[in-house]
């Protein structure tokens, strides 16, 4: 009778488990479609690098979201009907997505701080390719000029990027310009508004901070949603496989 009630106790824990594992799962599959999809348009300063495993992060992620949200809701059958055998099969599945949650997490989260650990690898690909007439090149231009004009900054640490350190902007433009217009204080209307100032560096027409904290804060949020989230899932996924177990050793 005791078995019994004990074995009917973890059934509903498992059911219960298993809800909440089909939810976690259908956000983790939401948020890493955000992180795919790249709202902030900052996969070429990743891609470029060949680093860019943050995103392939996300793509493992949209699979094993959606694979832990159609497992949980097998289990939850598996579970009510008592069943050994599709007990053992929700077992191997749950494993099997795991690992791979678990290499979209590691995969994320150890890259992430190769790639904004410090502003060195950024402002090295800033020099090179902005400017620069290739693909790659064309890819960074557009990229830097929208967040130098969006965030309102300019260079990685600051305007001195463009100046103290060889580029390709420098060797095109030379003395003419010591940095992009794009680096340029601007109207309502989108013009230059002190074209003399932002020439000569004047802080009242060129912007002087550094963008590299609005790129290592994006890429930051990209990999917290991926891999510190993914980890929240894993932990509890853990314990309720643990449950799973004894649960089908007692059937």
């Amino acid at each position: 009778m005791a078995d019994g009630e004990g074995t009917m106790a973890l059934m509903i824990v498992l059911v219960i488990g298993n809800v909440f594992t089909a939810m976690l799962g259908v956000a983790l599959f939401a948020v890493a479609i955000w992180v795919a999809v790249d709202a902030y348009d900052l996969y070429p300063i990743a891609g470029v690098s060949g680093k860019d495993d943050i995103f392939a992060g996300s793509w493992i992620a949209i699979f094993t979201g959606f694979a832990f949200f159609c497992t949980a809701i097998y289990g939850i059958f598996a579970a009510l009907r008592k069943s050994r055998g599709q007990m053992l099969l929700y077992l191997v599945l749950m494993l099997i997505i795991y690992i791979f949650e678990c290499a979209s997490c590691i995969t994320a989260v150890t890259h992430r701080d190769y790639l904004v650990g410090n502003s060195n690898l950024v402002k090295k690909q800033m020099l090179k390719y902005y400017a620069d007439d290739s693909y790659a090149g064309g890819q960074i231009t557009k990229t830097w000029n929208r967040v130098m004009e969006d965030v309102q900054c300019c260079g990685t640490d600051s305007p001195m990027d463009w100046i103290a350190y060889t580029s390709t902007f420098s060797e095109k433009f030379g003395p003419t310009y010591q940095w992009p217009l794009r680096c340029c204080k601007r109207n309502s209307n989108f013009e230059v508004a002190n074209p003399e100032a932002c020439k000569i560096g004047h802080t009242s027409g060129i912007f002087t901070k550094g963008c590299f904290e609005h790129i290592e804060s994006v890429l930051s949020r990209y990999t917290w949603a991926i891999s510190w989230y993914g980890f929240s899932i894993l932990m509890f996924v853990f314990f309720l496989l643990l449950i799973a177990m004894v649960y089908y050793m007692k059937l």
